[in-house]
């Protein structure tokens, strides 16, 4: 953690392996827009990968399925994937992080990335949704710690409550009380 004048800041390298999607939807570039449909529909997920000789080279998803397909009146089974399939491919290696992918993301202004290995095979995909996931969570254990390190916080001062000199002051609902009046407050 980083305390700066005004905040704190919790700077994490979370692997990028640890979030994203394992077996990710793929698709040969010579299928059909109904096979991948098909795939989607199975994998319960929004966009197949598209591969050429086992390497990802482009992606293909329900937004292209809907918007040059669907929207153009065309026949699903009589149109390939690598017809309609998004390109180039943006892809993210494995030994990154969620910080970078996220970069990445906003950089290219693209919501999925298939994540490969050091010889271009896809091992994964981490979508946007992964991500705000994983941030979400770090958010909330981060004002969980903050709390806890409120509740241990120990002061001398005045009670806010019996108005008494006490070495021994601990924040209680954004209080300060004695040892005396915690007690109270407990009994309440």
């Amino acid at each position: 953690m980083k305390k700066s004048s005004d905040s704190i800041r919790f700077e994490t390298r979370v692997p990028l392996i640890e979030v994203m999607k394992g077996n990710p939807t793929t698709i040969q570039s010579d299928a059909s827009v109904a096979r991948a449909a098909m795939a989607m529909c199975r994998d319960e997920v929004g966009s197949c990968i598209v591969l050429h000789d086992d390497l990802p080279i482009g992606i293909v998803t329900e937004e292209d399925i809907n918007c040059k397909v669907v929207a153009k009146d065309k026949k699903p089974g009589a149109v390939l994937v690598n017809e309609v399939m998004s390109t180039p491919l943006i892809t993210i290696r494995s030994d990154k992080t969620v910080r970078d992918a996220a970069h990445m993301m906003i950089r290219n202004r693209v919501r999925r990335l298939p994540v490969v290995d050091d010889e271009n095979r896809v091992i994964g995909i981490v979508t946007v949704r992964d991500i705000l996931t994983v941030s979400t969570e770090i958010n909330e254990l981060m004002n969980d710690l903050v709390e806890i390190n409120r509740l241990e916080e120990i002061e001398v001062g005045v009670c806010s409550r019996c108005g008494q000199m006490s070495d021994d002051l601990r924040r209680i609902d954004n209080v300060m009380l004695c040892t005396s009046c915690r007690e109270e407050e407990l009994l309440q």
